[in-house]
């Protein structure tokens, strides 16, 4: 953001101190430099949830904006969530039961909630491992791939679908692979200064 947005250079480091959600939470998918056509947004405030739906069809994007029904920021397996698809200037709200994709509900505390945690949870899913925290990373990984081209009458098979894929990325190593790549080119973009 600060290249693009030179004024907002040290917002970052502020949010993150106040550990508070702000403005800035909802103003970051919306003013992303890398101006992106698809996305999925993740919305925990309810109010504010249809508003970023209506400002993304506004601006012509193609678009899952996703709240989990336990106010989780992204699609949940732990009860419903509520999605609205955006595409071609319309945003229309859906609700998901992940069981209809034949993803178990489980409890809150099944899907973890510390921070510390997250990369040696990735890596362990990468490397194979299942349970909860696969079927929620398979689940928004879907979405982002049904983002390219949502569709309000057929999402549950679009869902369906990427889960597949994504799935198949994880078990043949593939994805794992990927980030071995994202992360050697990451050490020698700091070491080197090119990109």
């Amino acid at each position: 953001m600060p290249g693009r947005h030179p004024g907002l250079r040290r917002v970052g480091a502020v949010r993150r101190e106040m550990a508070v959600p702000t403005a800035f939470n909802l103003l970051g998918p919306l003013i992303n430099p890398a101006d992106p056509t698809y996305q999925v947004v993740g919305v925990a405030d309810a109010r504010m949830a249809p508003v970023i739906a209506e400002i993304l069809a506004a601006r012509g994007r193609s678009a899952l904006v996703v709240r989990g029904q336990d106010g989780l920021d992204k699609l949940t397996t732990v009860t419903e969530s509520r999605i609205w698809v955006v595409h071609e200037g319309i945003a229309t709200p859906t609700l998901l039961d992940p069981r209809d994709l034949g993803i178990s509900r489980v409890e809150p505390s099944a899907l973890g909630n510390v921070a510390a945690d997250n990369a040696r949870v990735m890596h362990a899913l990468l490397n194979g491992q299942r349970g909860p925290m696969r079927d929620v990373v398979l689940l928004n990984a879907a979405a982002a791939l049904a983002a390219t081209a949502p569709s309000t009458t057929n999402l549950p098979e679009q869902l369906a679908a990427g889960i597949a894929r994504c799935a198949k990325a994880i078990d043949t190593g593939a994805a794992n692979a990927t980030l071995r790549r994202w992360i050697a080119v990451t050490h020698d973009t700091a070491a080197t200064g090119r990109v």
